[in-house]
């Protein structure tokens, strides 16, 4: 791609936010132990934990998403569950069979703009149990969510706590996946925060990644004795980084002075700037999101002319002439990058 294009490709193209490459450039010569047992990653805990308000949460920090997922899920399913999940998650998509390479098999739920319902789960569930061969099938393990979902969506405090009740009933954990929890936590439309998560998951993750880190995620066990040999099981899967300290200092900075929120706040209200403009050229919006993708309907013909100015990502086929592309602002997007959407747009 061309360097004067004008992109909004994803949220992780940038490097990382200036105070984390001031932190580790200031800190380099450090020395410190290993495998996040250094006083960056000691004081990232304690500080996720109270922004948590879950003061004996084991917290544990990861390279990436896919990794992520894959650890979790291996760690809190036995060798002949699977793990639902809405047919658009990110594990049932974008992760190369991941999950099912690790032994375990997604069983995917249709979706609604992303989102699964407590109903549909606990159908699937009662199918499953009252099956006359269920010894013969995959029995469900867990539950796996995406907090935005991949189309932007968010839960409500009310349907994670319908999705949690049924996780209860058929004695399964509810894992969500925050790899974009910054712009989740700073929509005005949202009323969950990292304290419900907390209360309602068994596991879930805040993303570092696509969230102003230059890379990593927090691993939140609420219940440590859940997975107690957790770190044994990163071990396992390659997701332990040495140099756990560089992980750690990120999130100590994340967590420091309010900065993921912040962030989280600037790619969203450029987000909004974006629907905005695209409304105002007289484009329609595929989906009526509030967090930091725009996901915009194309004419076919119109895709490949705009992509010599404007950087974007293939989303889905909307019908025989159209295309539905995503626009994604993230925690460095500027004003004036924004704006200048504008001037590109016909």
């Amino acid at each position: 791609m061309s360097l004067s294009i004008l992109s909004f490709a994803s949220d992780y193209q940038e490097g990382a936010h200036e105070a984390i490459l001031e932190r580790l450039c200031r800190t380099n010569l450090q020395k410190t132990d290993g495998y996040g047992t250094d006083e960056f990653c000691a004081s990232a805990r304690e500080k996720i934990r109270a922004a948590c308000r879950c003061p004996e949460a084991a917290v544990h920090f990861l390279v990436g998403g896919t990794q992520t997922n894959a650890t979790v899920i291996d760690a809190l399913l036995k060798s002949y569950q699977g793990v639902i999940a809405a047919d658009s998650g990110h594990i049932s998509t974008h992760e190369a069979g991941a999950i099912e390479l690790g032994g375990h098999k997604v069983l995917a739920l249709p979706h609604r703009f992303g989102k699964i319902d407590a109903a549909a789960i606990r159908d699937f569930c009662a199918a499953f149990w009252s099956d006359g061969n269920r010894d013969h099938m995959v029995m469900p393990g867990m539950v796996y969510l995406s907090q935005p979902t991949e189309y932007g969506t968010l839960y409500s405090l009310a349907e994670l706590t319908a999705i949690k009740e049924v996780c209860l009933a058929y004695d399964i954990p509810l894992y969500v996946d925050g790899a974009r929890l910054a712009y989740a936590l700073a929509c005005t439309e949202n009323d969950v925060t990292l304290r419900d998560l907390a209360g309602l998951c068994d596991v879930f993750y805040i993303g570092g990644t696509k969230c102003g880190a230059l890379f990593g995620e927090a691993v939140v066990i609420p219940d440590p004795t859940l997975q107690p040999h957790f770190f044994t099981i990163m071990k396992q899967h390659g997701a332990l980084l040495a140099k756990g300290r560089i992980l750690g200092l990120q999130f100590d900075t994340l967590f420091t002075n309010d900065l993921y929120a912040k962030i989280g706040r600037t790619a969203v209200e450029a987000a909004d700037r974006m629907r905005a403009i695209l409304q105002e050229k007289g484009y329609r919006l595929a989906i009526q999101t509030a967090t930091n993708q725009v996901f915009v309907i194309l004419e076919n013909s119109a895709v490949e002319q705009l992509s010599e100015k404007l950087g974007f990502s293939f989303w889905e086929k909307y019908d025989e002439t159209h295309t539905v592309v995503r626009l994604a602002a993230s925690w460095a997007t500027r004003p004036e990058d924004v704006e200048a959407l504008s001037e590109i747009l016909p």
